[in-house]
């Protein structure tokens, strides 16, 4: 029962299972593991409380029957006693008087004092003769011998044992009765004294304490049976709550919202398991506290602090509102609460109860169906026909200005809601002429006219109904085909006198065909010639730098030993000036050889990368370093901007050669006490590099040639500076094959800036590439 009323009492985070049992869930939880055993042990108990009644109420009885018998043994000794010694002493003073039966008969009541007059009892004076002297009540035990007969039964006055004992006794009529006997020597005689029972034994107490008995054992019967009533109800009213809970969870998930209890007075807030599915959340039975879910809440959409103010200060009762929440993955869910205002019965507080609804798709439909919306009107405008749409009550709904400037109508009469008749007012409608013919099947309410306006210009108008009972008009502008209609009447005649020229051409056309065939196929050898001449050109590159490597490495090796003089002196400073110059050579010539090298993996497709992670702010340094020599024998000013560290996923060697080609070429074609300007910055999913000199320059006309193999701004018979005009093409290609872009932009005399973007990540790149 105490489940049931949880239950049913308010909404909270296990779905629908109340407040009570979120404020006392220990308790609650202890009591719902003690219910099957207190189910089973109460009638139990009640059934040994039922016995436990019955044998108290029988011991009771029992009990109160013993009591009555000892008290009345008490008065009957005690008035026995009482009336022999009144005896003893009136003998003793009258013993003339009292010889007589009657004179004793009429002494005797007054002997008997008030209290030992009960019913059912009598009083009998015998003499030593054993004769009744007297008796009260005179006939309550028939006459004189009778009574003497009810005494001898007794034996109470042969048996001088029995003398001051109450003994049981059968009274003539067979009911049973108390006795006693006292001897009177003064008289000489006895006293005795006799008690009928003629109170059952179920007496008025007796009775009273078996009605109580009886209807407690009632009482608690009935309350057995309430309890099993009301237990079996509370278990059908548990799995009717269980299925009702399974219900609304289900609804709730697939509906996909939630159910909410704000409690305004201690800052507490109840959500149901499907509000932590929505945000992702973990589960949880507990309360959440406010700060909890506001951090949660989009803080420009709503403002909670605001609303529970005006809550509790009464300015509103209920909410209506949309907001996002994040997500446990970081999106945002938007969510339109709607709740009310309550006052809880149970902690007399406010609380703000009601549900919250996952609207992103309807913010993302919405979205989207204004987002198609523009595009339609966008459409509709760029299209070259004259448009307009029209609803089932002939207003305008949505035109383009080619209906408009068609018509000359003015802006006043193009605002949507505006009537035909309207629109026909104002307008210049054009005279409808013909109406055509449709091939196929025409559809309902669907026409096409063909009408000529002012000016001469012919239109094509189609109509057709939509199913909202409007029409749509399309009107396309025909003029030139009507002129072309002329046209081709006009030509058809030339026309018909060229067939014969045209099949006199055909055989001289069939001819050049045969001709062009020959072409195209000595074309396609002399292409294949040329890739092939190409390819070998390649390997032949390759091949020899390779061979010229292996010699020059010997020469740059000795050079710089003898230069040094490792093993002595030369004995000329001219053979250190010359060994100076052949190293000098030869690491040009090295340096040519690898380029071509170079050049020639990139051509023949074997050049292979090492894609990794790196760090573009290091590799500039190192790429700084190695020119830093040149520019300070220049007095050149490099200057770098770049991010502390921006990552990208290159080979290492190619992003490295390609900032070394570019700030060599830089330093090289930049005068003494010029400046260099190295820029990097992350655009988007790219990576940007900026090298930019105060060099020579290069003419508009020499850019487009610039980046490709051997190709360089100054002849060979006019160069001034050395290279193998490969530096610019390597980097280009390299930057190329990195799914990146190189951009040159250059003005004699001012300088050269390029432009190198790089794809962050160029696996990334390809994958959307290829979806």
């Amino acid at each position: 029962m105490a489940r049931a009323h949880a239950a049913n009492a308010c909404v909270q985070s296990d779905s629908i299972k109340g407040l009570a049992q979120s404020i006392a869930k220990p308790a609650y939880t202890r009591l719902l593991t003690a219910e099957p055993a207190l189910r089973r042990a109460v009638p139990t108990l009640i059934i040994a409380f039922l016995i436990t009644i019955c044998l108290g109420a029988f011991v009771q009885v029992i009990d109160q029957n013993r009591q009555k018998r000892n008290a009345t043994k008490r008065d009957l000794a005690a008035l026995s006693d009482i009336l022999a010694e009144r005896l003893d002493r009136l003998t003793s003073a009258r013993r003339e008087r009292l010889g007589n039966i009657e004179r004793m008969q009429e002494i005797l009541p007054d002997l008997i004092p008030s209290w030992g007059i009960a019913l059912g009892r009598h009083v009998i004076i015998s003499g030593a003769d054993h004769r009744v002297l007297a008796r009260v009540p005179i006939d309550g035990l028939g006459d004189n011998d009778r009574v003497l007969d009810v005494i001898s039964t007794a034996q109470l006055l042969a048996a001088p044992g029995q003398q001051g004992v109450v003994s049981d006794m059968i009274l003539p009529n067979g009911s049973s009765a108390l006795a006693i006997s006292r001897l009177v020597k003064s008289l000489p005689g006895q006293v005795v004294v006799i008690q009928e029972n003629n109170e059952p034994i179920w007496g008025s107490d007796a009775a009273l304490s078996v009605t109580l008995s009886a209807t407690t054992g009632f009482v608690v019967l009935i309350l057995g049976f309430a309890f099993h009533w009301q237990s079996t109800r509370a278990r059908e009213g548990d799995l009717i709550n269980d299925a009702v809970r399974g219900r609304i969870d289900t609804a709730l998930n697939r509906g996909r919202c939630g159910l909410w209890d704000w409690d305004l007075s201690r800052g507490r807030i109840f959500w149901s398991q499907s509000m932590f599915t929505l945000l992702g959340l973990d589960t949880r039975n507990d309360l959440l506290t406010f700060g909890e879910v506001n951090a949660l809440v989009k803080s420009d959409d709503i403002n909670l602090f605001d609303i529970a103010d005006q809550l509790i200060s009464g300015k509103i009762d209920h909410i209506d509102q949309s907001f996002r929440m994040q997500h446990v993955d970081g999106h945002w869910i938007w969510l339109r609460v709607r709740c009310e205002l309550s006052h809880a019965a149970a902690d007399n507080g406010l609380h703000l109860i009601g549900i919250a609804v996952d609207i992103t798709e309807q913010k993302s439909l919405a979205e989207k169906t204004v987002e198609a919306d523009l595009r339609l009107r966008d459409a509709i405008e760029t299209i070259p026909e004259a448009f307009v749409l029209w609803d089932a009550e002939d207003r305008l709904v949505l035109c383009n200005s080619h209906f408009q400037r068609l018509h000359k109508l003015p802006d006043s009469a193009v605002t949507p809601g505006t009537s035909y008749e309207t629109v026909i007012e104002v307008g210049s409608m054009p005279e409808v002429r013909t109406r055509l013919q449709e091939s196929n099947v025409p559809a309902p309410g669907a026409r096409t006219f063909e009408a000529q306006l002012d000016d001469g210009s012919w239109l094509h108008i189609s109509e057709r109904r939509t199913k909202d009972g409007g029409y749509v008009s399309v009107g396309t502008d025909i003029t030139r085909i009507k002129e072309h209609e002329q046209k081709l009447v006009d030509n058809d005649l030339r026309l018909r006198a060229s067939v014969i020229d045209l099949k006199r051409s055909q055989g001289e056309l069939e001819r050049q065909a045969d001709e062009l065939a020959d072409l195209a196929d000595k074309y396609s050898k002399e292409k294949t010639r040329a890739e092939e001449a190409n390819a070998a050109k390649s390997k032949f590159l390759a091949n020899m730098s390779h061979e010229l490597r292996t010699p020059l490495n010997a020469i740059i090796g000795f050079s710089e030993i003898m230069g040094s003089g490792l093993f002595g002196t030369l004995g000329s400073d001219k053979y250190a000036e010359y060994c100076h110059d052949i190293l000098t050579s030869g690491k040009y010539l090295l340096e040519v050889i690898n380029d071509i090298l170079d050049m020639s993996k990139i051509e023949a497709g074997r050049m292979k990368f090492d894609m990794e992670p790196l760090d573009l702010s290091s590799i500039l340094a190192e790429s700084l370093r190695v020119v830093s020599g040149r520019a300070e024998d220049k007095g050149l000013s490099v200057e770098s901007e770049i991010e502390s560290t921006i990552s990208v996923v290159a080979d290492r060697r190619a992003v490295k050669q390609i900032i070394v080609n570019l700030l060599s070429n830089a330093v090289k074609f930049t005068p003494d006490n010029g400046r260099v300007l190295v820029r990097g910055q992350l655009v988007n999913d790219s990576i940007v590099l900026l090298i930019a000199d105060s060099g020579i320059g290069i003419a508009s006309e020499s850019l487009r040639r610039l980046g490709k193999p051997f190709e360089q701004v100054e002849s060979q018979l006019t160069k001034t500076y050395q290279g193998s005009g490969l530096g610019l093409a390597i980097a280009r290609s390299l930057t190329n094959l990195h799914g990146g872009s190189m951009k040159l932009r250059s003005k004699l005399g001012v300088g050269t800036v390029v432009r190198v973007t790089l794809p962050r990540d160029p696996r990334k790149q390809q994958e959307k590439l290829a979806a």
